[in-house]
């Protein structure tokens, strides 16, 4: 009995250490940490401490609440989630993604779609009291490259909470914060607050070939990631600290093709 004990400790401890082998639990956060963001990009997501083991799976908890206009109230707390792979690097069932849809998912999902034509939106925004904070997704009318979009944003005084590099109509696109990736390095002082396109870069650099059939669980792809960060077209850009007053001056920019709001609310510190 003693023996079969022994055993069975064994191997459950040797099975446990072969999950834990050499950087395994650092790049699972990594890669499967940073793409549950990139399939959220609606919710602010901050993942835990790394990992819960066992003999056959490691895990870790991720926290996300919506993304909401700035200077309202807040949700208390955030929502947990358990993302976990296999012995054999397999991610298992993921919660959330696609069908966790907010009115900022759904902008995002819209971004190159034909709704939201600016005749539209001027009245949206022209009822709205112009001292409301906004979320809102930016559209552009021709996808600015990075020097452009810095220069778009610093004119407008602008920080973009996170940025699309891609358009997929009816699908969610890639979009990408300066937190998505906890362990990046930033260039300061290079990239418009919020934007982190060397950052998007230094991840994607990152993955390989094998990651490809975790990233899809994601809805996402190794072709796809690589093209928008070589590319690094902004698409559109979320703005979670807008004014209703700022995007009225927005809507009529000619470079901005429309603009999707998806949450506003009275700024409670405004005077």
């Amino acid at each position: 009995m003693a023996i079969i004990l022994v055993l069975v400790l064994a191997a459950t401890f040797g099975s446990a250490l072969a999950q834990q082998r050499g950087d395994r639990e650092q790049r699972m956060m990594d890669v499967l940490g940073t793409a549950f963001k990139l399939y959220n990009p609606a919710y602010t997501v901050t993942t835990g401490e790394c990992c819960e083991t066992t003999p056959v799976s490691m895990s870790f908890e991720a926290f996300a609440a919506p993304l909401r206009a700035a200077g309202g109230f807040y949700p208390v707390g955030s929502d947990t989630y358990t993302i976990s792979q296999d012995f054999f690097g397999r991610v298992g069932h993921l919660p959330m993604g696609s069908t966790a849809n907010t009115r900022l998912a759904i902008a995002l999902y819209d971004v190159g779609g034909t709704l939201a034509p600016k005749e539209d939106v001027r009245k949206v925004l022209a009822s709205l009291p112009e001292g409301l904070n906004a979320l809102a997704v930016v559209e552009f009318a021709t996808p600015l490259a990075a020097a452009g979009l810095k220069a778009f944003l610093e004119q407008n005084e602008s920080c973009a909470a996170k940025v699309v590099y891609e358009r997929r109509t009816g699908s969610l696109p890639i979009t990408w914060g300066d937190t998505t990736w906890d362990r990046g390095k930033f260039a300061e002082g290079k990239e418009p607050c919020g934007v982190g396109l060397g950052n998007f870069r230094s991840w994607v650099a990152k993955l390989r070939g094998y990651d490809n059939a975790n990233l899809r669980r994601f809805d996402l792809s190794l072709s796809r990631l690589r093209k928008a960060a070589g590319d690094g077209l902004a698409y559109a850009y979320v703005d979670s600290r807008v004014s209703v007053k700022r995007l009225r001056e927005l809507i009529e920019d000619p470079r901005v093709r429309t603009i999707r709001l998806a949450d506003a609310t009275f700024d409670l510190d405004r005077p």
